[in-house]
């Protein structure tokens, strides 16, 4: 009997290699935080309650209640199962360790915190300089003490208007906010005022994960490749941002579960 092709010999060594760590994969804990001003969820990486000297960057995701648990979602049992993204991801060690600190929105102030500027036509908006003092100032030294931080190494995300208070953040401070999970943004808030936040950026350029679904209208989808086109024109480059298109993408926590693990392999690639 012949032996195998050795190039199929290496595929199926491949294959079961990654079948094996799939098999094993090790789950990350959650954690919420009780004595904040609201409800706060912690996502700890497999390994962190093991190695007691390891310390891990920090993903702060906004509208805490869509990502981790089913019955809180916006529709329940629609969420974005970011926990199981993440343990693939970190598991099949396609990202680096991470913890995710996810914060609960407003609920009906969730639009005035997660937009820079009012905008006339909603009678609203415009509270983003407030929600960034909670986060900088109270949430994060909070999250830095009580857990084993790399306090100089923070990203932010969202989506839809989350998407927006994470670009906006990021372009605004971005010795702080390192990276940007920015998810099917409101680029459309205050006719396009984010795109003029790109053209006076000037500092670090954060890491940026762009992205928009092709069955989220029109307007969503050109507001998205101008943001695009702007952010390439600053200066950021293949390495510093990627964009994507879902082109079943419709809005929504279903939509953004299907590629959130590729924003977070992008934002924290494999050491």
């Amino acid at each position: 009997m012949t032996s195998p092709d050795p190039s199929i010999r290496t595929a199926l060594r491949r294959f079961f290699r990654v079948e094996n760590r799939r098999a094993v994969l090790r789950p990350g804990r959650i954690e919420r935080v009780e004595d904040f001003s609201r409800p706060v969820t912690v996502y700890l990486p497999a390994g962190y309650d093991e190695r007691n000297e390891r310390r891990y960057p920090v993903l702060y995701m906004q509208d805490a209640q869509n990502l981790f648990d089913a019955d809180r979602a916006y529709i329940p049992g629609q969420h974005w199962k970011l926990r199981e993204a993440a343990d693939a991801a970190v598991g099949e060690r396609t990202a680096s360790p991470m913890i995710i600190v996810g914060i609960d929105n407003a609920g009906a102030a969730r639009i005035d915190e997660y937009t820079p500027t009012p905008d006339p036509r909603h009678n609203g908006g415009g509270r983003a300089d407030e929600y960034a003092r909670l986060l900088l100032n109270e949430l994060k030294p909070l999250i830095d003490t009580r857990f084993r931080t790399i306090p100089n190494d923070s990203g932010i995300g969202g989506s839809s208007l989350g998407g927006l208070i994470s670009m906006h953040l990021a372009l605004k401070y971005p010795d702080v906010f390192r990276r940007a999970a920015v998810i099917s943004p409101s680029v459309w808030w205050n006719r396009r005022v984010i795109l003029n936040e790109v053209d006076e950026f000037e500092g670090r350029h954060p890491r940026v994960w762009l992205d928009v679904g092709g069955r989220e209208g029109t307007d969503a989808v050109q507001g998205a490749r101008a943001l695009r086109d702007r952010l390439l024109a600053r200066g950021w480059d293949e390495e510093t941002l990627r964009y994507y298109e879902d082109r079943r993408g419709d809005h929504s926590e279903r939509a953004w579960s299907r590629r959130v693990r590729q924003a977070l392999e992008f934002l924290f690639p494999p050491a």
